[in-house]
């Protein structure tokens, strides 16, 4: 069912949506949470497609927010009110006219769905510091896109900047499935890594999140190389045994080539956007991995002489990260199973003095199992840590994807 008002007001649209559900005969609300797009007309397809499509997983309330702004235009909401679409739960594209673009919030505040988290998603281009937006104050969660926005030189100092809890890019979502394969060749027994390398299409955000999370990981220099794409086309890790490579020329099929053993193909697709805003719905709480890597890109960046600082929140979770997952290895330890078999005598003394005796100190074995599991301050760290900063193999790759 599709409802259009013409020079509307938000309380109008409120009403819309209670008539269209009992006329379609579902009243009750069936929705997780509200997301709003703020785009313009000539994404606002795309966009909303995509939201759709995540809403068949999540379903949502999607309030699409078009500008169309000018000193010359009256002030005017057009809105067209669409319930009963397929996974789409409830659609709203709210088109606001002169100076009313100026004040969307004012616009979407009554729409929201009552205690349910609100995302906000800006599919091209974003504000400098989404949390201070007048709609990003409104989410739980701001999803940008560096893929898709106009950039800056400084696109990931920027960032680094002004994230606050809650911030999140899709260029990062698309290294998910990059991630978890490199976590998951880590866990096999090799040398000590010395260097990496990332090759991808010039200027693709996502190469770049992708070798800063392998520098902070590893703690080696990761070269970044220029190909032909589409997107990331291959990540190699350099060890004294050979090379753990992962290469993907065609965008779809994936081979990962590991010393000692034979080559093994791994589909490794790039996605669309749905797929990627459905995998960002999935976790609402901060992404503590992604601020810790925007901490380590300002870090670089202070290092070649830029003026960049991370903002304290993502200065905290770095901090944070590296005590958690145990950065310094034991020494001693040149593979990460050697290490693990160190640690494990230490683990069971732990876990006797936690269950034996009825103690009631503190357990910790979960502290000494991670150190376990990060071989030494480059080929462990980068196991241990990168299984926990995929946050779940989740999807990665887009439009305009890794």
């Amino acid at each position: 069912m599709m409802i259009d008002l013409i020079d509307t007001k938000s309380s109008a649209v409120n009403a819309a949506l209670v008539d269209a559900r009992h006329a379609i005969g579902s009243p009750a609300l069936g929705m997780v949470l509200t997301m709003v797009i703020v785009t313009d007309e000539s994404n606002q397809y795309d966009a909303m497609k995509a939201a759709v499509e995540a809403a068949r997983e999540h379903p949502s309330r999607i309030l699409v927010v078009i500008g169309r702004p000018g000193p010359d235009i009256p002030p005017r909401l057009d809105a067209e009110v669409r319930v009963g679409d397929a996974g789409a739960g409830e659609t709203v594209v709210l088109r606001l006219h002169g100076e009313l673009a100026e004040h969307a919030e004012s616009v979407c505040l009554p729409l929201l769905l009552p205690d349910a988290p609100v995302v906000v998603w800006w599919p091209g281009k974003a504000p400098e510091t989404a949390s201070k937006d007048p709609l990003g104050v409104l989410a739980q969660r701001r999803i940008t896109d560096a893929v898709a926005a106009p950039r800056r030189t400084d696109w990931l100092e920027i960032r680094a900047s002004g994230y606050v809890p809650g911030d999140t890019d899709l260029a990062w979502t698309r290294t998910t499935t990059w991630r978890s394969l490199l976590a998951a060749a880590l866990d096999q027994r090799y040398e000590r890594i010395t260097g990496a390398s990332v090759e991808a299409k010039a200027g693709n955000p996502s190469a770049e999140l992708l070798a800063l999370w392998l520098s902070d990981r590893l703690k080696v220099p990761v070269e970044r190389v220029v190909s032909a794409g589409p997107g990331i086309t291959a990540v190699r890790l350099t060890t004294v045994q050979g090379d753990i490579a992962i290469t993907r020329p065609d965008g779809v099929l994936a081979t990962l080539s590991t010393p000692g053993q034979p080559d093994r193909h791994v589909a490794l697709k790039r996605r669309d956007a749905a797929e990627l805003i459905a995998e960002e719905l999935r976790r609402l709480d901060p992404d503590d991995v992604y601020a810790t890597t925007l901490a380590h890109a300002a870090e670089e960046a202070k290092a070649a002489g830029k003026s960049a600082d991370p903002s304290d929140a993502a200065a905290e979770a770095a901090a944070n990260e590296q005590s958690s997952v145990a950065l310094a290895a034991l020494p001693g330890g040149p593979t990460m199973a050697d290490t693990a078999d160190v640690a494990k005598p230490a683990a069971k003394r732990a876990a006797s003095r936690t269950s034996g005796g009825g103690s009631n100190a503190p357990n910790p074995s979960g502290a000494t199992k991670k150190t376990a599991k990060s071989a030494n301050s480059r080929s462990s760290s980068s196991s241990s840590s990168s299984s926990s900063s995929s946050r779940s193999p989740r999807k990665r790759s887009g439009g305009g994807s890794s």
